[in-house]
């Protein structure tokens, strides 16, 4: 039984959606949201006409719509955001604030600051905001988390996490700081950051290095430009110790290559793509010089986020407190683009929402 059907008494219509950017990704999560039975959309928006069709095509009652204000006018219960990363503070805030629960593509804010006033729209308006942080919910994520609850790899005092994507974003804004908030670290380590402190059950960041590259060169950040490479080392509280590495189009052989391993002191797990898939996963428990298999196959891990924000819609939960987690993962990202003393960062790390 999925967490929608555990639901699915909560109402006796399909949850009415609004859809905001339907390109790639917007149009995906549009597909599998539709496609869980328990949503419809009422209302569509993007600037590019032949993406507002494609999505049209899928819900022939929709109303496309000109603006977010001509959305919000519509009758919905949640709104799906899929633009450029600028933009999602602000129009969150307007969609909760309009009474509208929203689910939005990463990053939620560009810096700290933006995400900690999304997170107080939602919580000032009792609704469900959700992240689109997939990878939480592969198969193989899953798996590992069992053992860690299980404490099977006993306390976890090294994490490795890796994301090389042989290519590169094809839109122009991304290559803008002003408008995406960085690189690869805010395209991909943002993954890598949740992954990690959600294993640790976001025990604060109290230290980071990093060196960001971009062309080859250090990319010290002083203009609108982003960085292409990045390499970042974190520390917690509690003294774990969190490594990451990310970057666009490096030379690595392969569409991508992805991993992440936890290190612990009885055991360790590792989770990896297979092939240089993105699609394709597995997730091992290593012990000395043994491992074993838990999981290796595709997953269709596209939705898991998305599907999980729309249960909290359907279950008319209101606020969930869990949204404090992605305060975390963004002050972790504001620290590794501009590292300062630890004194400092232990300070920043103690601040809490509201």
């Amino acid at each position: 039984m999925t967490v929608l059907q555990t639901h699915q008494n909560f109402r006796s219509r399909p949850v009415r959606l609004g859809f905001l950017g339907v390109g790639w990704i917007g149009l995906s999560r549009m597909k599998s949201l539709l496609g869980s039975g328990f949503a419809e959309a009422v209302a569509i928006a993007d600037p590019n006409p032949a993406m507002a069709a494609s999505a049209k095509a899928l819900a022939a009652q929709a109303t496309v719509c000109g603006s977010l204000d001509e959305l919000l006018e519509q009758d919905m219960d949640g709104l799906v955001i899929a633009t450029p990363s600028a933009l999602h503070a602000q129009q969150s805030i307007k969609a909760l604030d309009a009474g509208v629960a929203v689910f939005c593509q990463k990053p939620l804010g560009r810096s700290v600051n933006e995400v900690r006033s999304v997170v107080e729209a939602a919580r000032r308006n009792d609704l469900p905001l959700g992240l689109d942080l997939s990878y939480r919910h592969t198969a193989a994520i899953t798996r590992i988390r069992q053992l860690i609850e299980e404490e099977t790899l006993g306390n976890l005092h090294t994490l490795d996490l890796v994301f090389h994507n042989g290519y590169g974003p094809d839109k122009p804004w991304f290559y803008d700081r002003r408008l995406s908030g960085g690189g690869c670290v805010m395209d991909l380590g943002i993954h890598l950051v949740d992954l990690a402190l959600w294993s640790l059950d976001f025990d604060p960041v109290v230290s980071a290095t990093s060196h960001l590259r971009q062309a080859g060169v250090v990319w010290r950040g002083a203009d609108n430009t982003v960085e292409d490479l990045a390499f970042a080392t974190l520390v917690t509280a509690n003294g774990a110790l969190i490594r990451i590495a990310c970057s666009w189009r490096l030379n690595v052989g392969r569409e991508a290559e992805i991993s992440a391993s936890f290190h612990g002191t009885r055991a360790s797990a590792r989770f990896a793509n297979a092939g240089g898939s993105f699609y394709d996963f597995t997730a091992e428990l290593q012990c000395g010089t043994t491992s074993k298999m838990l999981f290796s196959g595709k997953d269709d891990w596209g939705g898991g986020a998305a599907h999980c924000w729309l249960a909290k819609v359907v279950a008319r939960t209101g606020f969930d407190p869990g949204c404090l987690q992605h305060v975390e993962v963004a002050k972790a990202l504001d620290l590794i683009y501009a590292p300062r003393s630890t004194i400092a960062l232990r300070d920043s790390a103690r601040s809490s929402v509201g």
